[in-house]
């Protein structure tokens, strides 16, 4: 890992060493939309002492990592096809089970615990938002960040976009990220950080621990959007 500084923002920790997502999630540190930050102010945020954090980072250095996890040694198209592949495809499989199972453990159990009535419509709002927001980057952005990763290789102009500028469609899809962090950030509030209460059944629970789940995957996912492939974009557009 690089050396660290209270100025070194979250995005370069992460994007240098993909384990420290798992630090990030402890303190409940925001790495993914929130990535801009430096880590002092990340921490400030959190209500965590920055040195604490610091050090648990340092600590990283001494483990083994993975080579087929360092995503930003990967190219870009690469890069589009694992998060295609891993998080769309997750979401989509996910979806449809959480949606009913939120559902379910309203009606059931919404009197007693009438915040599982707002869990239940805001991730319904989250899966109509990312069921768009994948298949605009499927069909609009991907291909073309593609289209630049050839160009870059092979030295050919890429053909005009659409959209004028890749920065376009990367603002919106950001705006996006963020837009589902805080809904998912909501839930986790509502729930008490998805800690079931005495009197949950087998699928409140279980709900729960799929939210949970569901809102690490968004922090990875929007992670490599954000802080690796969409720099990456800009800059082989020569847009930064």
């Amino acid at each position: 890992m690089q050396t660290l500084t209270r100025e070194t923002t979250v995005r370069d920790i992460v994007a240098g060493d993909h384990r420290a997502a798992a630090v990030f999630e402890k303190h409940q540190i925001d790495y993914c939309c929130g990535g801009q930050r430096s880590i002092d102010d990340a921490c400030k945020a959190a209500g965590v002492p920055a040195d604490a954090v610091l050090a648990e980072l340092a600590g990283l250095g001494a483990a083994s990592r993975a080579a087929d996890e360092d995503y930003a040694a990967w190219g870009p198209a690469a890069l589009v096809d694992h998060i295609i592949a891993t998080h769309h495809a997750y979401v989509r499989n996910a979806l449809p089970t959480i949606l009913a199972h939120t559902e379910k453990i309203a009606g059931k159990h919404g009197e007693r615990h009438p915040e599982l009535v707002e869990v239940a419509r805001v991730f319904e709002g989250v899966a109509e938002e990312m069921t768009q927001h994948m298949m605009k980057e499927e069909h609009i952005l991907f291909p073309y960040i593609k289209v630049l990763a050839r160009q870059e290789t092979s030295g050919c102009p890429a053909a005009p976009s659409p959209f004028g500028t890749v920065k376009n469609p990367i603002r919106m899809m950001e705006m996006e990220h963020e837009s589902a962090g805080n809904a998912l950030r909501r839930i986790h509030e509502l729930t008490g950080g998805y800690a079931p209460p005495a009197d949950a059944c087998a699928t409140y629970t279980a709900t729960l621990a799929e939210l949970d789940e569901f809102e690490r995957d968004l922090h990875q996912h929007v992670h490599l959007e954000n802080n690796i492939l969409f720099p990456r974009a800009l800059r082989m557009e020569g847009t930064v």
